[in-house]
């Protein structure tokens, strides 16, 4: 029996900008404020106008026309458990069906077309992606991007510091007719600073040269004890499973800020802690202008690389390399064009394959970013999920908030926990931290509740325990109805790493992030190879699986903000999740 397809798919036709399109009447200066910070963000300072001349890319993400067509057709194809949408589970859509499901309606393209055509923008310079639902204006002059947004767009960077520079502006406005349409001009008042969620490395301590690939039993921290990819493979019961689908399956790291992998650092750090795959390798992928510079590796994407690889060896692996907004030019002395996120997530979205995994270990405080910035791009990720992928994202390492950073960005000057963005987002997968065997958390692991998405479905049935258990602790720091952080955790202390052919320890949440991602990808490599779906996105499924597919973490806590944070407890909770993955008992769960 065929099964009925449960979602429409509306093809639209878009419209051209042309210079005879058909006139419209707005009264385009009648500007409403689309949002703003008020003043200057803390922690930032500016450095003045740009120089004359200077030129920016601006992106503005329409509004759908079927609003919840995307997301809709995403739980379709991602929860296996809902018996009549159960024929849709693993149908994943190609890029021509996701652009359907987003596309804008014919009465948002004429509005602005005819807005640019009144402000004389040049129809060369505008392009559309995505089906028409993002609209990039090219080398737009920052004098006429001022008139067009009623910005100020300055040079900013962060106070004290030589960082690199960013163009934004405090606040923007759209025409009042042009807000029903137009969900986020980017960029525009994002000043959150992408950071790794990794510690500063540290030099290998001289009794921890030995062999590193026969170590299979991990121990407490106190024992100054490393962490290798044979003591993950033992944890978490992957080191009998073969990769049998390597022709299909693909694993991918997205790489920001210039830090770059080593292919000569991988087959050192192989040779010593695996010696079965020291013929691994990884391909670069850059993208907008990223650099790579292999003689200059970076502990982060050594670090990723190397765990990623060693757990999933030998599944393809891709690194890219993403060019944009805080690289500084070093002719121009000008911000680099572009939004970091939003160029990866236009570029993978544009192929017509995506990798079935992907980690990525950089994010920043929710606080930092526009409210709808992080709605338009946290819906980019879940048509990842729609195509397929399952994205895997570290929740931070300031447990529930760096002390100093721990004040609610409504100016009341409360105390609010801090979580971070994309881990907040719905349509991921958080990875917190753990140390030691048995396992408890890492005292790092950021968790707790976003203040801007609300609580998914697949975590209605988990959460409100925890937060009974929890009681009146904590009430007003966070907010108890937003989507709950982390999905899972991994460990995330001590572990070991080559950068330019020399040992160090790193530690972190971007150290769980891609162990959990490289799992996830044999669990792919097993689908694929009997002739089945990638998982695609994890969520509904990992929430619906129990307690055997996972160790559940009941010990440790995530203190910051001047408090001890949240503990972890049986079952799921704000510090590590539903656990740490149990492979051989996640395989015998796989839906299909």
């Amino acid at each position: 029996m065929r099964c009925r397809q449960l979602y429409v798919i509306s093809v639209l036709a878009l419209v051209p900008f042309a210079n005879n399109a058909k006139p419209l009447t707005p009264f385009w200066d009648d500007l409403r404020v689309k949002h703003t910070w008020g003043a200057v963000p803390p922690n930032w300072e500016s450095l003045g106008h740009p120089s004359a001349g200077t030129t920016i890319d601006l992106h503005f993400a329409l509004k759908p026309d079927h609003e919840n067509a995307l997301i809709d057709a995403l739980y379709e194809v991602s929860d296996p458990k809902i018996p009549l949408l159960r024929c849709r589970y693993g149908a994943h859509l190609s890029k021509e069906q996701v652009a359907q499901l987003v596309a804008p309606h014919t009465e948002s393209l004429e509005l602005i077309n005819s807005w640019l055509e009144h402000h004389g923008v040049p129809s060369s310079t505008i392009s559309m992606t995505h089906g028409g639902s993002w609209l990039t204006l090219t080398g737009v002059p920052v004098s006429q991007a001022n008139e067009l947004l009623g910005a100020s767009y300055q040079l900013y960077r962060p106070t004290g510091t030589n960082d690199s520079i960013i163009l934004r502006t405090v606040g923007y406005a759209l025409p009042a007719v042009l807000h029903a349409h137009v969900q986020t001009v980017v960029p525009t008042t994002c000043f959150a600073s992408m950071r790794t969620r990794r510690q500063t490395p540290r030099k290998r301590t001289l009794e921890a040269t030995g062999d590193m690939a026969s170590r299979s039993v991990l121990r407490s921290r106190d024992d100054d004890h490393e962490v290798t990819p044979s003591e993950l493979r033992s944890l978490y019961r992957t080191a009998a499973y073969v990769p049998a689908a390597t022709d299909r399956n693909v694993l991918a790291i997205a790489g920001f800020t210039e830090d770059y992998p080593s292919p000569a650092d991988l087959t050192a750090f192989m040779r010593e802690c695996r010696t079965d795959a020291e013929d691994a390798t990884f391909e670069v992928v850059q993208i907008n202008g990223g650099g790579y510079d292999p003689s200059n590796p970076g502990a982060e994407a050594n670090q990723n690389v190397q765990y990623a690889q060693a757990m999933a060896y030998p599944t393809p692996l891709i690194f890219y390399s993403t060019g944009g907004e805080e690289l500084e030019n070093p002719d121009t002395h000008q911000p680099a064009p572009g939004d970091l996120f939003l160029e990866w997530l236009n570029y993978v979205l544009h192929q017509e394959r995506v990798p079935q995994t992907i980690s990525i270990s950089y994010g920043a405080d929710e606080k930092g970013f526009p409210p709808e910035y992080m709605k338009t791009l946290c819906n980019l990720f879940s048509e990842l999920g729609v195509r397929g992928a399952s994205v895997l994202v570290p929740s931070g390492n300031d447990g529930v908030g760096k002390d100093d950073e721990c004040v609610a960005d409504d100016g009341s000057g409360r105390v609010q926990f801090v979580p971070e963005f994309p881990s907040s987002c719905p349509y991921v997968t958080s990875v917190g931290g753990t140390t030691g065997n048995p396992e408890v958390a890492a005292e790092f692991s950021g968790g707790g509740f976003s203040n801007d998405f609300l609580r998914p479905e697949y975590q209605q049935v988990v959460v409100p325990p925890y937060l009974e258990q929890l009681g009146s602790k904590h009430d007003g720091l966070y907010n108890p109805t937003g989507r709950g952080i982390p999905d899972l955790a991994a460990q995330a202390i001590d572990f070991h790493i080559i950068v330019e052919n020399d040992g160090y320890v790193v530690e972190g949440t971007s150290c769980s992030a891609p162990t959990v991602a490289g799992i996830i990808s044999l669990l792919n490599d097993y689908l694929l190879s009997t002739g089945k779906s990638p998982l695609g996105f994890l969520n509904p499924w990992l929430y619906g699986l129990g307690p055997s597919g996972f160790n559940d973490i009941t010990s440790g806590s995530n203190p910051g903000c001047g408090t001890d944070g949240f503990s972890a407890i049986a079952g799921w909770d704000p510090v590590t999740g539903l656990g740490t993955p149990d492979f051989i008992g996640l395989q015998a769960l796989l839906p299909h």
